[in-house]
């Protein structure tokens, strides 16, 4: 692997980028946005989630990119899907899709050795009112997290930006898997939580590449790992949506590397 670019290290571990490393970022960003977008017409009743996942492959080798999942601590796959209950982590398989299924699709892509990390929600035919509406504030929820990205506010603002909207529309923020750095690496520091409070936390700087992908349930915020150490379920059954994207501090905001190039990133876009 690669090393990471010149930039220094903060005293918690974040690496800060170099302006230049912004082009690398976006391009690895793109390609995963745009698998995304293309796997979208296969989301229908009765297709499988292996056939989109055998989709999402062929979609990264004939880009002349890695995935980033295939072989990581035995994972054999290049997207995770989690479907309806499924917070994060589902594994693709025989499963088929039903009538009104929601799932999250999420792609992790190296292109020259830059990594790009995204996921939406997507829905097997009609959403129901209540998928519908757990499925905006998520989306909406992402947002407000990005909104709070400036330097000089610190991670707890995003947090909290998360965490009090959500609650404010009588949901709850899933506390055991957060968001995380990223660049020449798949995970590095900071934990990107989602929940928090405002001021607390590393301050955030230009040059700093993260990932945000608040998971928001209709019910209670608990989960559980399932028997394969891979997929995590809402305890209560309560459905469960994410929306993640790859963002880079920049010197008065931020820019998001994952961008849908076809405006697909909500699951309403047709």
């Amino acid at each position: 692997m690669k090393n990471d670019s010149k930039g220094r290290v903060t005293k918690d571990g974040i690496r800060i980028f170099e302006e230049a490393d912004f082009s690398g970022m976006h391009a690895a960003g793109a390609l995963a946005a745009r698998i995304l977008d293309d796997i979208a017409p296969l989301v229908q009743p009765g297709t499988t989630t292996g056939h989109i996942d055998a989709a999402i492959t062929k979609l990264v080798d004939e880009a002349g990119a890695t995935s980033a999942t295939i072989g990581y601590k035995g994972y054999q796959h290049a997207s995770c899907i989690s479907v309806n209950h499924v917070v994060c982590h589902g594994i693709p398989g025989d499963k088929r899709l039903k009538e009104g299924d929601i799932l999250n699709v999420d792609v992790t892509v190296i292109v020259d050795g830059w990594y790009g990390d995204t996921s939406r929600m997507y829905v097997a035919g009609k959403l129901s009112r209540k998928a519908e509406r757990l499925i905006q504030i998520t989306h909406d929820a992402l947002f407000e997290g990005i909104n709070a990205v400036k330097p000089g506010n610190t991670f707890g603002d995003i947090g909290h930006a998360i965490q009090s909207f959500v609650e404010a529309n009588r949901m709850s923020v899933v506390r055991d898997f957060c968001g995380h750095g990223l660049g020449r690496v798949f995970h590095a520091p900071p934990n990107v939580l989602h929940y928090g409070r405002s001021g607390t936390g590393a301050v955030l700087e230009p040059g700093m590449f993260f990932t945000i992908e608040p998971m928001v349930n209709l019910g209670r915020p608990e989960t559980k790992i399932l028997a394969d150490d891979w997929t995590a379920v809402t305890r209560d059954k309560s459905l469960s949506a994410q929306f993640e994207h790859s963002i880079g501090v920049t010197e008065t905001g931020c820019q998001i590397f994952t961008l849908s190039p076809g405006g697909k990133f909500h699951p309403t876009w047709g």
